[in-house]
Protein backbone atom coordinates (compact mmCIF):
# COMPACT_ATOMS: atom_id res chain seq x y z
CA UNK A 1 0.00 0.00 0.00
CA UNK A 2 1.53 3.92 -0.89
CA UNK A 3 2.37 5.29 2.50
CA UNK A 4 -0.03 8.35 1.29
CA UNK A 5 -3.12 6.13 0.89
CA UNK A 6 -2.92 4.83 4.18
CA UNK A 7 -6.07 5.27 6.98
CA UNK A 8 -6.85 3.67 10.04
CA UNK A 9 -8.97 0.98 11.13
CA UNK A 10 -12.26 1.72 12.66
CA UNK A 11 -11.32 2.09 16.70
CA UNK A 12 -10.89 -1.14 19.00
CA UNK A 13 -12.18 -2.65 21.63
CA UNK A 14 -10.90 -0.31 24.63
CA UNK A 15 -11.15 0.06 28.52
CA UNK A 16 -9.26 1.76 31.03
CA UNK A 17 -8.48 0.43 34.94
CA UNK A 18 -7.91 2.12 37.75
CA UNK A 19 -3.62 1.89 38.56
CA UNK A 20 -1.98 3.50 41.16
CA UNK A 21 -3.39 7.07 40.65
CA UNK A 22 -2.60 6.07 36.82
CA UNK A 23 -4.75 4.29 34.33
CA UNK A 24 -4.41 0.77 32.62
CA UNK A 25 -5.46 1.06 29.37
CA UNK A 26 -6.83 -2.21 28.04
CA UNK A 27 -6.67 -2.58 23.87
CA UNK A 28 -7.69 -5.52 22.43
CA UNK A 29 -7.53 -6.04 18.71
CA UNK A 30 -7.65 -9.53 16.40
CA UNK A 31 -4.99 -9.76 13.55
CA UNK A 32 -4.87 -11.94 10.81
CA UNK A 33 -1.93 -13.63 12.06
CA UNK A 34 -1.12 -16.64 13.94
CA UNK A 35 0.66 -16.10 17.49
CA UNK A 36 4.30 -17.19 16.69
CA UNK A 37 4.24 -14.29 13.90
CA UNK A 38 2.78 -11.39 15.94
CA UNK A 39 5.20 -12.57 18.52
CA UNK A 40 8.09 -12.17 16.03
CA UNK A 41 6.94 -8.20 15.42
CA UNK A 42 6.35 -7.78 19.02
CA UNK A 43 10.26 -9.01 19.70
CA UNK A 44 12.41 -8.76 16.54
CA UNK A 45 14.38 -5.03 16.63
CA UNK A 46 14.49 -5.03 13.17
CA UNK A 47 10.70 -5.94 13.17
CA UNK A 48 9.54 -3.24 15.53
CA UNK A 49 11.52 -0.85 13.85
CA UNK A 50 8.78 -0.98 11.15
CA UNK A 51 6.01 -0.36 13.02
CA UNK A 52 6.72 0.61 16.98
CA UNK A 53 6.77 3.99 18.28
CA UNK A 54 10.60 2.92 19.58
CA UNK A 55 13.66 1.48 18.73
CA UNK A 56 15.03 -1.51 20.55
CA UNK A 57 18.41 -1.81 21.28
CA UNK A 58 18.21 -6.22 21.48
CA UNK A 59 15.40 -8.33 20.93
CA UNK A 60 12.91 -8.77 23.53
CA UNK A 61 12.08 -11.82 23.52
CA UNK A 62 14.24 -13.14 26.70
CA UNK A 63 14.19 -11.34 30.11
CA UNK A 64 16.37 -8.21 31.26
CA UNK A 65 17.73 -4.71 30.63
CA UNK A 66 17.56 -3.10 27.37
CA UNK A 67 16.91 0.58 26.08
CA UNK A 68 14.05 1.57 23.91
CA UNK A 69 14.35 4.91 22.02
CA UNK A 70 11.21 6.82 21.63
CA UNK A 71 11.30 8.28 17.97
CA UNK A 72 9.12 12.24 16.73
CA UNK A 73 11.33 13.09 13.15
CA UNK A 74 14.59 13.67 14.13
CA UNK A 75 13.95 13.70 17.86
CA UNK A 76 15.21 10.51 19.91
CA UNK A 77 14.84 9.98 23.73
CA UNK A 78 16.23 6.50 25.22
CA UNK A 79 14.26 5.11 27.83
CA UNK A 80 15.18 2.15 30.10
CA UNK A 81 13.41 -0.87 30.25
CA UNK A 82 13.45 -4.12 31.52
CA UNK A 83 11.73 -7.58 30.00
CA UNK A 84 10.04 -8.69 33.23
CA UNK A 85 8.46 -12.16 31.36
CA UNK A 86 8.58 -13.51 27.94
CA UNK A 87 6.76 -16.32 26.68
CA UNK A 88 6.69 -16.97 23.12
CA UNK A 89 4.64 -16.85 21.55
CA UNK A 90 1.72 -15.56 23.89
CA UNK A 91 3.16 -13.18 26.94
CA UNK A 92 5.67 -10.46 27.05
CA UNK A 93 5.67 -8.23 29.55
CA UNK A 94 8.41 -5.53 30.12
CA UNK A 95 8.87 -1.33 31.78
CA UNK A 96 9.42 1.14 29.45
CA UNK A 97 10.24 4.19 31.14
CA UNK A 98 7.60 4.65 34.13
CA UNK A 99 5.35 2.27 32.12
CA UNK A 100 4.20 -1.19 32.08
CA UNK A 101 3.49 -2.93 29.26
CA UNK A 102 1.73 -6.24 29.24
CA UNK A 103 1.21 -8.03 25.60
CA UNK A 104 -0.78 -11.41 25.23
CA UNK A 105 -1.31 -13.18 22.13
CA UNK A 106 -4.20 -16.03 22.06
CA UNK A 107 -4.68 -18.59 18.84
CA UNK A 108 -8.25 -17.54 17.18
CA UNK A 109 -9.51 -19.63 14.40
CA UNK A 110 -8.33 -17.06 11.92
CA UNK A 111 -5.23 -15.50 13.77
CA UNK A 112 -4.85 -13.92 16.94
CA UNK A 113 -6.23 -12.03 19.66
CA UNK A 114 -3.79 -9.49 21.17
CA UNK A 115 -4.51 -7.46 24.84
CA UNK A 116 -2.51 -4.79 25.66
CA UNK A 117 -2.30 -3.64 28.60
CA UNK A 118 -0.44 -0.06 29.05
CA UNK A 119 -0.26 1.03 32.90
CA UNK A 120 0.79 5.02 32.56
CA UNK A 121 1.05 7.43 35.29
CA UNK A 122 -1.16 10.14 34.33
CA UNK A 123 -5.02 9.03 34.26
CA UNK A 124 -5.88 11.45 31.38
CA UNK A 125 -3.49 10.06 28.51
CA UNK A 126 -5.07 6.77 27.81
CA UNK A 127 -6.97 8.30 24.90
CA UNK A 128 -3.47 9.38 23.18
CA UNK A 129 -2.44 6.09 24.00
CA UNK A 130 -4.90 4.25 22.77
CA UNK A 131 -4.65 5.87 19.70
CA UNK A 132 -0.97 6.36 19.31
CA UNK A 133 -1.07 2.26 19.54
CA UNK A 134 -4.16 1.92 17.47
CA UNK A 135 -2.16 3.35 14.43
CA UNK A 136 0.93 1.39 15.17
CA UNK A 137 -0.66 -1.95 15.34
CA UNK A 138 -2.52 -0.85 11.98
CA UNK A 139 1.11 -0.60 10.19
CA UNK A 140 1.97 -3.70 12.16
CA UNK A 141 -0.48 -5.91 10.93
CA UNK A 142 0.23 -4.23 7.02
CA UNK A 143 3.79 -5.52 8.15
CA UNK A 144 2.99 -8.64 8.53
CA UNK A 145 0.70 -8.98 5.75
CA UNK A 146 3.81 -8.44 3.77
CA UNK A 147 2.40 -4.88 2.65
CA UNK A 148 4.72 -2.40 4.68
CA UNK A 149 3.98 1.01 5.09
CA UNK A 150 6.63 2.06 7.15
CA UNK A 151 6.60 3.20 10.93
CA UNK A 152 4.32 6.42 11.65
CA UNK A 153 5.27 7.76 15.08
CA UNK A 154 5.67 11.27 17.28
CA UNK A 155 4.16 14.15 15.21
CA UNK A 156 3.74 12.67 12.35
CA UNK A 157 0.70 10.50 13.09
CA UNK A 158 -1.27 13.86 13.19
CA UNK A 159 -1.16 13.24 9.44
CA UNK A 160 -2.64 9.76 9.64
CA UNK A 161 -6.01 10.37 12.08
CA UNK A 162 -4.35 10.23 15.15
CA UNK A 163 -6.56 13.46 16.37
CA UNK A 164 -9.54 11.85 15.39
CA UNK A 165 -9.16 7.94 17.23
CA UNK A 166 -7.71 10.24 20.25
CA UNK A 167 -11.29 11.72 20.04
CA UNK A 168 -13.15 8.06 19.50
CA UNK A 169 -11.14 6.92 22.41
CA UNK A 170 -11.51 9.34 24.47
CA UNK A 171 -15.23 9.02 24.54
CA UNK A 172 -14.58 5.27 24.74
CA UNK A 173 -12.74 5.78 27.95
CA UNK A 174 -15.09 8.18 29.06
CA UNK A 175 -12.74 9.84 32.28
CA UNK A 176 -10.69 7.38 32.17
Amino acid sequence: MPRDSFRPSPPAEVRAEPADGGATLVFVRDLRHPPEAVWAALTDPARLREWAPFLADRDLGSPGAAVLTMVDGETTEDLPATVRRAEPPHLLEYTWGDDLLRWELTPTATGSRLTLRHTVTERGIAPMVAAGWHLCLDVAEHLLDGDPVGAIRGAEAKEFGWAELRDAYATRLGDA
